[in-house]
């Protein structure tokens, strides 16, 4: 009985386009045989990318994805609070009129910065691996980083002045 080739042994069946199964997606992808432009495109998206350890890559490799994990956590930590201050999330008391009328605006602008920070960081990690592939990658931001960063922290800041500032009005108010 003839035994037919084991379809994973030829290269022209590993597509996109073909019969798709859990090891074919996440069969490994080999760094230094890749050649498309961006490493992290290459097929199949779901396989582990094998980078060979000459020096410290794999050192370099794991701090990208810690700094990615990073950016995701302050992203999932702004979208918390965008969503609490929508609700008014208030423990003692309840929300003045001028905090409800500023609620949704102020919970918008946090909502939409904790989605630059994760595009950001998932842009920063993707073009990190992609010049780690190419043995080109120098540790350092760039002006969008620095400039999005910024913009967070003083959003950060100016919340917590206009919020200070709220209860101190409404105290004198009430006193």
């Amino acid at each position: 009985m003839p035994v037919s080739p084991d379809p994973e042994d030829n290269p022209s069946s590993r597509s996109c386009c073909g019969a798709l199964s859990i090891s074919e997606l996440s069969r490994p992808v080999e760094v230094a045989d890749s050649s498309s432009d961006n490493v992290f495109w290459t097929w199949p998206f779901l396989g582990p990318l094998l980078v060979e350890n000459e020096s410290s890559d794999t050192r370099d490799h794991c701090a990208n994805e810690r700094t990615f994990l990073s950016y995701l956590r302050l992203s999932v930590y702004m979208a918390i609070v965008a969503i609490a201050i929508v609700l008014s999330f208030h423990l003692k008391s309840q929300p003045s009129h001028l905090e409800l009328r500023m609620a949704q605006p102020l919970g918008i602008i946090f909502w939409l910065l904790s989605l630059s920070c994760l595009v950001l960081g998932l842009g920063n990690y993707i073009k990190t691996l992609d010049k780690y592939s190419r043995k080109v990658a120098i540790v350092q931001t760039g002006w969008r980083t620095q400039s999005i960063m910024s913009l967070i922290a003083l959003a950060i800041v100016g919340t917590c002045v206009i919020l200070l500032v709220i209860t101190k009005v409404e105290g004198e108010a009430d006193g």
